[in-house]
């Protein structure tokens, strides 16, 4: 994790996400790229004529703006030291951030939530959650002010089928950047049950051919798939949930689209997802 992007739009949710990515990158000795997608006022410049002489002005001026609110952000105490990038673009929020992560070749994206209520609420609707859908490489979110980022203990949560295992590497990686247990959890749901004995092997074969780094393996009976990650990610006061999503449904792939109801868990903790290549 080299390279990091951060989405800036300057509010407390994107310094919270700022604040761990820096976090991350003084202990991979890694980089920041800040990048601020430029939203102008309605009527204000046609996105047609971007180019033209009459609208070049109110370009300038806006791009000043920005890079002066810059100037202050860049300015927080945990950039110290670090080597900060920032960026102005006129793009579409979701997909500029897309289309920078690849230009940059980015290593991971950090980005701030505002959601409040359980994972899938946490990113539906939201340029978060087009990020998530659409991003080949790892996006963590970020929900409260963590003023120390660490991870001691970190929940995999997965169904451990075959195609999981190309994205697994990039867990494990985290896991030994902090030395942290891996946490291996099925949720086991009356709508998707298996047997104790077959989903032990299930995850057996699953790590059988990977280093595998400090772990434990649980399986956690509940009422639906998300409150049983978020419920256990409680009991074991974990700082990470990681999870594989894919990319043409994102989180509602994981959960088999079946987790509508707003639950009053809050997943407060940070989420990290892993596309499934």
């Amino acid at each position: 994790m080299k390279r990091i992007l951060v989405p800036i739009d300057f509010s407390q949710e994107a310094e919270n996400a700022a604040k761990v990515a820096a976090s991350i990158a003084r202990r991979t000795g890694g980089e920041i790229y800040l990048l601020h997608m430029l939203e102008l006022p309605v009527n204000t410049i046609d996105p047609a004529e971007m180019n033209t002489m009459s609208t070049e002005p109110q370009i300038i001026y806006f791009m000043k703006l920005a890079h002066k609110r810059f100037e202050k952000f860049k300015a927080l105490p945990f950039f110290e030291d670090l080597k900060v990038i920032e960026s102005v673009q006129f793009h579409q929020t979701f997909s500029g951030i897309i289309d920078e992560s690849k230009k940059h070749e980015i290593d991971l994206i950090v980005m701030g939530s505002q959601g409040a209520s359980g994972l899938q609420e946490m990113f539906i609707g939201s340029n978060t959650e087009k990020v998530v859908r659409r991003s080949e490489i790892p996006v963590l979110v970020i929900k409260t002010d963590i003023d120390e980022f660490k991870i001691d203990h970190m929940v995999f949560a997965s169904d451990f089928t075959k195609e999981c295992e190309h994205s697994f590497d990039k867990v494990i990686n985290i896991a030994n950047l902090y030395d942290a247990v891996v946490h291996l959890l099925y949720v086991n749901t009356i709508h998707n049950f298996s047997t104790t004995k077959s989903i032990n092997k299930r995850i057996d074969d699953f790590i059988s051919d990977f280093d595998m780094p400090k772990y434990t393996k649980s399986i956690y009976n509940d009422i639906s798939i998300e409150k049983g990650i978020l419920s256990y990610a409680r009991e074991v006061e974990a700082d990470l949930i990681t999870l594989n999503t894919h990319g043409r449904s994102g989180l509602s792939q994981l959960f088999n689209g079946s987790i509508g109801q707003e639950l009053t868990n809050h997943a407060l903790r940070p989420v990290m997802t892993i596309k499934i290549k």
